[in-house]
């Protein structure tokens, strides 16, 4: 089965061996200095709300001293290669959004729940299931160490939930958010991998059996409403940055969303 047919009937791909050792060190480099700071400016936070992820990773803040480490940093999450692929298997324009990186929570006790990415929005649920085949809203996860860290259930992202499921998701009639759902499939990775999945399909993550975790995500998509608002510009390159990146695509995209917003 070729990837966009995979894609199309599984909700998720892996691209094995995608980045080379170089790559993976240069953006482990970048990432480990960024998560650095947020440590120290979160570490309440991190504590108290057992936060599993930090996100806006392209943020200027973050970047103070470091200028060319964010232009680099734009090239290497979006290489010619990888915006090539995305373009052959969904074949349609694909913007940037955002970026997260996941990590193990502070405690063991929290346990991981199943959502969909817009779950803990405003936007009513059948809205969200009425747009759901309108929608190519995307995470591409780079893990940074190997990790079985992410739990999927495959073709959730063209229908919508089961009784059982939505039971699950939303914690009805004695059900709990954590608990196991059929179907479901844990994905191992190595550095250099990439997995590409519907943020919009059913999903948690994995801590137990990863004693560290630190996964980069990339979160991209077609233009959407639904997502458009949670949009933050401010994670995009500047306009003398764009001169210094090597494929552009993804970013003059975003531009536009941003251009449009205001």
């Amino acid at each position: 089965m070729d990837a966009s047919k995979q894609f199309e009937t599984q909700g998720h791909i892996i691209l094995r061996k995608f980045f080379d050792p170089e790559e993976i060190d240069q953006i482990t480099r970048i990432v480990d200095r960024i998560y650095r700071q947020w440590k120290t400016d979160n570490c309440h936070a991190l504590i108290e709300q057992q936060l599993i992820n930090m996100h806006s990773l392209t943020h200027p803040k973050y970047f103070q001293g470091y200028g060319h480490e964010r232009v680099q940093f734009f090239n290497l999450i979006a290489s010619v290669k990888l915006v090539k692929t995305l373009d052959q298997l969904f074949h349609t324009d694909i913007y940037f959004h955002n970026t997260q990186l996941f990590f193990n929570p502070y405690s063991q006790d929290k346990q991981p729940y199943w959502h969909r990415d817009l779950q803990y929005s405003l936007i009513d649920d059948a809205v969200q299931a009425a747009e759901q085949q309108n929608m190519l809203s995307l995470h591409g996860r780079i893990p940074l160490v190997a990790e079985k860290g992410v739990e999927l259930i495959p073709h959730s992202h063209r229908r919508w939930d089961t009784d059982l499921e939505r039971n699950v998701r939303f914690e009805l009639n004695g059900h709990s958010n954590h608990e196991s759902l059929p179907g479901a499939v844990l994905i191992a990775l190595e550095p250099g991998d990439i997995l590409i999945f519907s943020a919009q399909m059913i999903h948690r993550g994995n801590y137990a059996l990863n004693p560290s975790r630190k996964a980069l995500d990339l979160c991209l998509g077609k233009r959407h409403t639904l997502v458009e608002s949670f949009f933050d510009p401010t994670g995009l390159p500047n306009d003398d940055e764009m001169n210094y990146i090597c494929d552009r695509t993804w970013y003059d995209l975003a531009q536009k969303v941003a251009a449009a917003q205001s």
